[in-house]
């Protein structure tokens, strides 16, 4: 079993790297397998409505959107985190994540996923409903904790200080470990729940 990280933040070895080497670690504990991918900071171009998916990954495979999308599908769990930007996620990430959902929802149902925020004060709340958008359109289990997954501070080391933060982190890994241990257990007993085809609906006479 693996699970796939997603550094949202441009950079690679800040608070939201902390945060989430926390979760890695006690998935390690567990004997789970993690990757992590840091999004960098070059320019994400958003998705072009242009439909011209191929086989489930974007038509644009020169900024990390595909090479990230093919980790997510190759991965059992999916961990995403995001620096807080006036109260919302890194705009670079959501152009990433808009295109991977659009083109890859098929093969991302039933996995289990989670989001990890990174604030210095406020807005962790918004960003964190924002992020859990993708999932819950999705049919993925979503991995939850003993409080909203935040962790504060400026810098590293301030993430370090913040000793809840860093606890929430650790039972967020300890319950995506139990939850894909369990799945692991059922597979070939309990099948996977059956979804009707989708039926789309405007309003629009």
């Amino acid at each position: 079993m693996n699970v796939l990280l997603i550094n949202g933040s441009p950079h690679e070895k800040g608070c939201t790297y902390t945060a989430l080497a926390e979760v890695a670690a006690q998935l390690e504990r567990h004997g789970i397998q993690t990757r992590f991918f840091h999004i960098g900071n070059r320019p994400m171009r958003g998705c072009l409505a242009c439909g011209r998916c191929k086989d489930g990954f974007c038509a644009f495979d020169d900024d990390g959107a595909v090479e990230c999308a093919k980790l997510m599908r190759e991965a059992d769990g999916i961990v995403v985190g995001s620096p807080v930007y006036y109260a919302g996620p890194n705009g670079v990430l959501t152009s990433l994540l808009d295109r991977v959902f659009f083109c890859g929802s098929s093969w991302l149902v039933n996995k289990p996923a989670a989001v990890v925020v990174s604030a210095r004060r406020g807005g962790a709340s918004a960003t964190y409903d924002r992020l859990l958008k993708y999932f819950m359109k999705t049919s993925m289990p979503i991995v939850t904790s003993q409080y909203w997954n935040s962790v504060h501070g400026m810098t590293p080391e301030d993430v370090r200080q913040d000793k809840e933060g860093l606890q929430t982190m650790r039972t967020l890994a300890n319950n995506m470990a139990w939850l894909l241990k369990c799945i692991d257990h059922a597979k070939g007993v309990i099948p996977l729940p059956e979804n009707e085809p989708w039926t789309p609906t405007n309003f629009i006479r």
